[in-house]
């Protein structure tokens, strides 16, 4: 099954997260606070020291392809959609550049900043139900029809 979602006007919504703050909760935090019900992330800039990462080759019954990352990274790419079961992918730089990237399992912890921008798309709600074909809570895109909710 599918989940196609129509068109919508978007909304942009732009935050800035300093030292030692979680990206992930304090961005989920702002969704909420901003009772944004189709958020994604548009762009982001920053750094972490921390991070806690699952693979690609976790699957619903082998979800322990985890690692924990500890150092100085530079974010190259933030991802993803930010209803409350998020679903962001990050990739990030090490001091020789080399990349390493995954599902954002939480644990970003900013280093110097994080410069987010986040739109939503006005007409539309996201929510997650569990897919038996993957055996995660996958997106389903519906229409907004209380624009106020």
């Amino acid at each position: 099954m599918s989940s196609a979602g129509g068109g919508s006007p978007m909304q942009v919504h732009a935050v800035r997260f300093g030292p030692g703050q979680e990206l992930l909760g304090s961005l989920q935090a702002f969704v909420e606070e901003r009772r944004l019900r189709a958020p994604f992330i548009i762009t982001c800039v920053g750094s972490v020291t921390k991070a806690t990462l699952r693979l690609a080759n976790a699957t619903a019954t082998n979800t322990n392809e985890v690692i924990h990352l500890t150092g100085r990274f530079e974010i190259v790419s933030l991802v993803g959609t930010l209803n409350p079961e998020a679903h962001v992918h990050i990739c990030l730089s090490d001091g020789e550049g080399k990349t390493i990237g995954g599902h954002v399992m939480g644990d970003l912890e900013v280093f110097t900043t994080a410069e987010v921008v986040v739109g939503e798309a006005v007409d539309l709600r996201f929510i997650r139900e569990m897919d038996e074909r993957t055996g995660f809570p996958e997106l389903v895109i519906q229409p907004r029809t209380d624009k106020s909710a």
